[in-house]
């Protein structure tokens, strides 16, 4: 069977072409409990195969296992993928729950050698802020980023979870290819001033978790009860409890839609996030769904070519504001909170 390859799209004004759906790599090293590594690898291949071209990381992601993990598919398809990873969250050896933030251009500089190590590459093609930190001026640590454009180890910029206000600074640094923030019809932060201002600068829009981690396709109601001991999600506010009962009354929409388009719940709100890009005015929107599974990975990228209509837009509309509790246990490093300060 032949595998319909998706549509491509340029990365914002200036980034280079991918595939209109990427693939968010962070679940084959941890967060969502065990992995089949030989599946893992395989759905990297479908992937490719499919047209998709955007591979996402982060030196986070199994503190640097997820980048390791890639090299082997890196180096075998090269000109074939754009590589994405991410710098700015530190973790502790010795404390699995510590997070903190670095922006200073000193961490960059190494953050970024030490992934340009463990991928296998001599150079990233867009390198994202995982997260901001106020109290390093953004000019100083979006200069650092420009300088290793300018040495050849990273091609474009990008940034994750900024304000609208962020990116216009950082743009007027050096341009900003991608702005990866958390968006799906459960999770509209990103509204607030960021979609704006993206399509003002022709910042392309990297969506994650746009299936809601997984929630808004049905397979899990109540992660404290049904997930692994090892699954974040068992401590995501929104995902057990009275919150996952709440929310999960909300998914009926997207069921009646799906069975409409004779398609899954899943396909319809990758859907919903891929027409973002028409409602928003946006250069492009790819959502990087995280899948460890082929056949998952095939149904995520047939929803590129589902067109929801004006009736069933308005369906799904209301339900990011009827959300029970917050994205993460902490939100203070996310765009949300600093819109609020």
């Amino acid at each position: 069977m032949t595998t319909e390859k998706i549509a491509t799209v340029p990365l914002g004004t200036d980034g280079p072409p991918v595939g209109v759906q990427g693939l968010g790599c962070m679940g084959i090293s941890e967060f969502y409990g065990d992995t089949d590594e030989a599946a893992a690898r395989d759905t990297l291949e479908a992937a490719l195969e499919a047209g998709v071209t955007l591979f996402d990381t982060a030196d986070i992601y199994g503190s640097g296992a997820n980048e390791e993990f890639l090299a082997p598919f890196v180096a075998a398809h090269r000109d074939a993928i754009t590589l994405a990873t991410k710098f700015g969250i530190k973790r502790k050896a010795d404390d699995p729950h510590y997070r903190g933030i670095g922006n200073d251009p000193a961490y960059i500089r190494q953050a970024v050698d030490a992934s340009l190590k463990r991928l296998g590459t001599d150079v990233i093609d867009l390198y994202y802020m995982h997260r901001r930190d106020p109290s390093v001026p953004l000019a100083d640590a979006v200069g650092a980023m420009a300088e290793l454009v300018a040495a050849g180890k990273v091609r474009h910029l990008g940034l994750s979870e900024v304000t609208g206000e962020e990116l216009r600074e950082a743009h007027a640094v050096h341009p900003i290819a991608a702005l990866q923030s958390e968006w799906s019809v459960f999770s509209r932060d990103v509204e607030i001033s960021a979609v704006g201002a993206a399509a003002e600068l022709g910042v392309a829009l990297v969506p994650y978790s746009p299936l809601g981690r997984g929630f808004l396709t049905g397979s899990f109601a109540d992660a404290g009860s049904e997930l692994a001991a090892n699954d974040f999600r068992r401590f995501q506010p929104r995902f057990t409890g009275e919150n996952a009962k709440a929310n999960g009354a909300l998914l009926q929409p997207l069921r009646d839609i799906a069975a409409a388009h004779d398609a899954t719940a899943a396909q319809i709100a990758l859907a919903w996030v891929h027409s973002r890009g028409r409602v928003h005015g946006l250069s492009a929107v790819v959502p990087i769904p995280g899948t460890r599974k082929r056949s998952r990975l095939l149904e995520n990228t047939a929803a590129s070519r589902i067109t929801l209509t004006a009736a069933e837009l308005a369906l799904l509309e209301p339900l990011a504001g009827q959300v029970a509790g917050d994205r993460y246990p902490d939100m203070s490093s996310t765009s949300a909170a600093r819109e609020k300060s």
